[in-house]
């Protein structure tokens, strides 16, 4: 095969031609402009799987599939210019401390809670309140709920910090859902479903029963409302048509956006995906699970009465 090298000097360009003799075992394996596919590489037979991907890999098919909604706080925002990855570790740890330090349970908007936190202006020191959950939303050490009670023909509503440091107790009274996603709305309603008794006793499910699911309809008063409830999709309310005109129902109808259910990449934007929220819950698994392993046991010491010994 002819190669010529061309090297340019002070004095001009030299050409060298040079004749050299092919390897053909060496170019079949050097060959660049081969249209052939490269031989693929050998498969060791006697490679072992690692043992921690194997351990990941069985962490996380243990992993309940309940998580992502009763422990909602610890995924991050769905935003991508509010998040940290450093930032969202450090929460998580934060939170499981505080987890360590008070019984946080399972409780769903709906959920009627009693939450005992720490008042210096009260006389006990203490303060607790009885309350339906009205709304549950932001994520981290922001995660905060609202409880709504009416009490002496008074609607009273109290937002609290689901990690607050005050707060010394949470207690589950009736742990139920409800069809609709928030009950705002219930500002709006009569007073009979927002009223609950303050020395309310505690309805225990049965371990591994669902949470119900009360497909109440509440009852709307006549306008002002606190917003415009028919604009959007309640399947909570009972009365929705009295209240509504034509003319608001045109504009209901105008503002509707009932497309959005089948658009996936703005539903993909607004969720967190589900490898993301696998590595979160592996990470905080083993801490979550003996928590609540503990809290099974102290539940079973509270309900057991000990029988006192007659004489």
């Amino acid at each position: 095969m002819n190669c010529i090298k061309s090297f340019q000097g002070s004095r001009g360009v030299l050409l060298l031609r040079t004749f050299r003799r092919i390897d053909p075992v060496r170019t079949a394996v050097a060959s660049c402009y081969s249209t052939k596919p490269a031989p693929a590489a050998p498969v060791a037979t006697n490679s072992k799987p690692s043992p921690t991907a194997g351990a990941a890999a069985e962490r996380k098919s243990i992993i309940p599939p309940n998580y992502r909604h009763v422990y909602r706080e610890f995924l991050p925002d769905p935003k991508l210019e509010w998040r940290n990855s450093l930032r969202e570790k450090l929460e998580r740890r934060d939170m499981l401390s505080r987890r360590a330090n008070i019984d946080i349970p399972e409780f769903y908007v709906g959920s009627v809670l009693a939450v005992t936190s720490s008042d210096r202006h009260a006389e006990t020191k203490t303060a607790r309140f009885v309350g339906i959950c009205i709304l549950r939303e932001k994520c981290g050490l922001r995660a905060r709920f609202i409880l709504r009670n009416v009490i002496d023909h008074q609607g009273i509503e109290i937002s609290y910090d689901l990690y607050d440091p005050t707060l010394q107790k949470i207690e589950v009274l009736r742990l139920e859902k409800r069809l609709d996603d928030q009950l705002i709305y219930l500002r709006d309603a009569l007073d009979e479903y927002s009223t609950f008794d303050v020395n309310m006793e505690p309805e225990i499910l049965p371990d591994g029963a669902p949470v119900p699911v009360n497909d109440v309809k509440v009852v709307l008063k006549p306008h002002p409302w606190y917003a415009r409830w028919e604009r959007h999709d309640l399947r909570g309310v009972a009365n929705m048509e009295e209240h509504t005109n034509e003319r608001r129902r045109v504009n209901a109808a105008r503002l509707a956006t009932p497309w959005e259910k089948y658009d996936l990449m703005k539903e993909y934007r607004r969720s967190i995906p589900e490898e993301e929220q696998k590595e979160i819950f592996t990470e905080i698994y083993s801490t979550l699970h003996s928590q609540e392993l503990a809290q099974k046991k102290m539940k079973r010491k509270r309900i057991f009465v000990k029988p006192t010994k007659l004489a």
